[in-house]
């Protein structure tokens, strides 16, 4: 049978390696043990007998900085060896780590000290989402630069992060709001732009009155509120930049049935894709026969069918009704509302050459999230129903065989070709010539990034009335902040009124132009960031292909559920987009998916719905009440913020419980997956210190016997202490196996920790003569540690230590390994 050391892979040179740290002569309670070396927290080199809270405390500092030491003795990557990139969402810098921080990076920490110990090339990179409105709004309200405010917060976070222990790669940090970050994310947006895939339009845009700057939709939650400040959501007209995901909806969908199972995100992202059924085309806009600047694009649910188009249809909320358009007088007279109105207004298809009308239709809503669609009679009753109310002409361009098959007519060279083959000749043809015919969904819009804000990756283009919009030429990136000398909130973009900033010259005809004043959302900058990673201080690109395609795809991404839809997407797509452009060999970017659930705090409400501090609740009784007032009290269980007074500090929580402890209740009290309630009351916190004491207790009895003075002789056992002994092995092989599934496989850290108590409690109840003899107790020990350390790193080593205290005399402590019989 394998032993623990094939099957876990975990005498390595890691654990070997704190060994190693520092060794002295070892006494037991006072007496120095003969051919003993070991290391240890303490000044005096005595093991204590109980794990108490003052143990764990100096067993902790004494291993804290050691343990990071060890973990990063990594020499040059060696690109022959396997890798395991493991990956948790960056923060934004608010300043204080909150427990849903202490959560995802403790699962990353143990998922990248597991693969460590498994001999794996690892990284675990740290970063900051740094730019967004809660820094531009804090600096608002303190009167700060958000950079000033944004670089204090990123140092005391990593204080924090450091105290807890997390072995994070800090040499490949990255921070969004630095300009030797956001130069590349600017490269990125040219590179879009060049691709047709960036582009400026006129659009009702979600307009937030409190933070005064566009949402996209997906940042309006479903009762009409932004979701980062609360307001209702108003309805705007504006000029505003978008990209162009539409374009890979259909491969983004496809491409997830080879990924593996995302605890049901894959079907997150399908949904909110949709079906990939139809394709835009774009069409020039006419009036009174003449052609005017206006384009459109429309939407074609059987774009196979085109030719037999009778209309255009679009809402009566569009922005050619609305906006600034040239247009907008004719339509608005053309417009009863009630009623389908035909307007004066045609359209010529950019492919075809066909002229068709727009129709102004009499309902609110069309087909998925569509404001323009093309109206084809021969495949949609509701356009059959237009074009006959309105007298509109049209071909009849779909023939059905005796067969059943259908095929095409009256359709230029598509004439005689089945729907299917037709649909792939026209949306190719369409592609090749840029007027459309991406295949993509009638649900998913083009995902809107203009920001009217300053604290934000200023958006590369150039205003020029000579040459129109041209892009910031690559070698003159970045484009860098202004400095300016306040920042409101209110009105226009704070870019705008940084005149000399804003006032440049063009780089194609040299003369007076003016540069771009909205910002990007931060969705961009995150959406490629685990890419930056890989190569973090390359000057000359945003990475080397070499590089990234040695590290990525991330092997295992963790982070919120609320992240499942928009920044998932956001960041397949510019993954998608950047294996388009060769820039990388995987297309998709995360293999495996961990989203973990929240961490909630009890709260307390008056029947108003004001929220209390506890120092205004009375306990006392079976119920809680208001302390004043003895009102009853709504009690809930909901995500921990300041505002809810339901919120818990991990630094005073370390302080109390210590580093491992915190780490082992936060993985057991739940499922990674599932929300978990915090309450250091229940069963979880005082389970995993019992379980501390337990292990501690196990190895005092351990060394106990051996320090005894008997040699270890196996064969002094009885048969049915024998019997005992091996199924103790058995038993140690049965956890090794499951503890790796859950470590490798479904993430389930609350069962290794169950696992691993099982085993616990079966060494516990261990005989004597079994602990002194038996070759199968020694290694069930020494599995427990190994397997526990990527959980508890600090008792876990000085647990290790201890147990090595037993070399004969001229031993090398460092070539010792536990006896492996399984």
């Amino acid at each position: 049978m394998a032993s623990t050391r094939q099957r876990f892979g975990v005498y390595s040179s890691f654990l070997r390696g704190l060994l190693s740290v520092q060794a002295r002569a070892v006494t037991w309670e006072g007496k120095l043990i003969p051919g003993c070396i070991r290391c240890i927290y303490s000044a005096t080199g005595k093991w204590t007998r109980d794990y108490t809270l003052q143990t764990r405390k100096e067993v902790e500092k004494w291993w804290h900085q050691r343990v990071k030491e060890e973990f990063f003795k990594m020499s040059e990557v060696d690109k022959s060896k396997p890798k395991f990139y493991v990956l948790s969402m960056f923060p934004y810098p608010s300043g204080k780590l909150h427990m849903g921080h202490v959560r995802v990076y403790t699962i990353s920490d143990v998922m990248a000290r597991f693969q460590k110990m498994r001999g794996m090339q690892v990284i675990n990179p740290m970063g900051w989402d740094a730019f967004g409105l809660p820094a531009e709004n804090a600096a608002i309200e303190h009167c700060l630069h958000p950079q000033s405010w944004t670089q204090s917060n990123i140092k005391h976070m990593k204080e924090q992060l450091d105290k807890l222990g997390l072995c994070f790669d800090w040499d490949r940090e990255v921070t969004t709001c630095l300009p030797d970050y956001y130069k590349w994310t600017q490269y990125f947006f040219i590179k879009l732009y060049e691709a047709g895939l960036a582009y400026q339009k006129e659009a009702l845009v979600n307009w937030d009155p409190v933070d005064h700057t566009v949402l996209a939709n997906e940042q309006v939650d479903e009762n009409g509120c932004s979701w980062r400040s609360g307001a209702k959501v108003e309805q705007k007209y504006l000029k505003q930049w978008f990209i162009k995901t539409t374009a890979y909806a259909k491969a983004m969908r496809e491409a997830l049935a080879d990924l593996p199972e995302w605890y049901g995100i894959k079907g997150m992202q399908a949904h909110w894709i949709g079906d990939c059924d139809g394709c835009y085309l774009d069409f020039t806009l006419k009036v009174n026969d003449k052609v005017t600047s206006e384009r459109l694009s429309a939407y074609a649910l059987t774009p196979e069918a085109i030719y037999g188009a009778s209309h255009i249809a679009i809402l009566p909320s569009h922005h050619l009704l609305h906006g600034n358009s040239s247009l907008k007088e004719t339509f608005q007279k053309a417009f009863l509302p009630g009623k389908d109105c035909l307007t004066p207004v045609t359209a010529v298809n950019m492919l075809t050459g066909q002229e068709i009308p727009i129709v102004i239709v009499a309902g609110t809503k069309l087909e998925g999230s569509l404001d323009t669609k093309i109206g084809i009679p021969a495949t949609s009753p509701e356009d059959a129903r237009i074009a006959q109310n309105l007298h509109l002409p049209f071909k009849e361009v779909i023939e059905t065989s005796p067969d059943g098959t259908e095929k095409l007519i009256n359709s230029a060279e598509f004439t005689g070709m089945t729907r299917q083959a037709a649909f792939e000749a026209l949306t190719q043809k369409a592609t090749k010539n840029r007027v459309g015919g991406e295949i993509t969904s009638n649900k998913l819009k083009d995902w809107l990034i203009s920001r009217q804000r300053y604290w934000g990756t200023p958006i590369p283009m150039i205003h020029c009335q000579s040459c129109g919009t041209v892009p910031v030429p690559l070698e003159d990136l970045p484009v860098t902040l202004p400095k300016v000398t306040s920042i409101t909130g209110k009105g226009a973009s704070p870019l705008a009124t940084a005149s000399e900033w804003v006032r440049c010259s063009c780089p194609r005809c040299k003369g007076a132009a003016t540069r771009e004043t909205d910002t990007m959302d931060t969705f961009v900058d995150s959406a490629w960031y685990y890419f930056r990673y890989t190569d973090p201080k390359n000057t000359h690109s945003p990475f080397n292909k070499a590089v990234a395609d040695y590290w990525m795809p991330v092997d295992l991404y963790i982070g919120g559920k609320e992240h499942a839809v928009m920044h998932l997407f956001y960041a397949r797509f510019l993954s998608h987009f950047c294996s388009a452009q060769k820039m990388v060999k995987h297309r998709e970017p995360f293999h495996k998916l961990l989203v973990q659930g929240l961490i909630k705090g009890q709260t307390f409400r008056l029947p108003s719905g004001q929220y209390l501090k506890r120092e205004e609740i009375d306990l006392t009784g079976e119920e809680p009440v208001h302390a004043k007032t003895k009102e009853k009290l709504e009690v809930t269980w909901e995500k921990m913020s300041k505002s809810k007074y339901n919120g818990v500090d991990p630094e005073e929580v370390v302080k109390q419980y210590g580093i491992d402890t915190v780490r082992l209740y936060v993985l057991f009290a739940a499922p990674p997956e599932k929300d978990l309630l915090w309450d250091v009351k229940t069963d979880a916190l005082p389970g995993v210190l019992r379980w501390q004491q337990r292990l501690w207790a196990v190895t005092t009895k351990f060394l106990e016997a051996r320090a005894s003075g008997q040699m270890p002789n196996p064969h002094s056992l009885s048969p049915k202490e024998q019997e005992e002994a091996r199924k103790l092995g058995e038993y140690k092989n049965s956890i090794v196996s499951q503890v790796t599934t859950h470590f490798t496989e479904d993430f389930l850290l609350n069962s290794v920790i169950s696992h691993l108590m099982g085993l616990s409690n079966a060494l516990s109840q261990a005989s004597q003569k079994v602990v002194l003899h038996s070759p199968e107790f020694e290694d069930a020990l020494a599995a427990v540690c190994i397997m526990a350390s990527p959980l508890a790193p600090h008792i876990t080593s000085e647990l290790w230590a201890g147990e090595n205290c037993r070399f004969r005399a001229g031993k090398d402590p460092n070539s010792w390994h536990p006896t492996c019989s399984a």
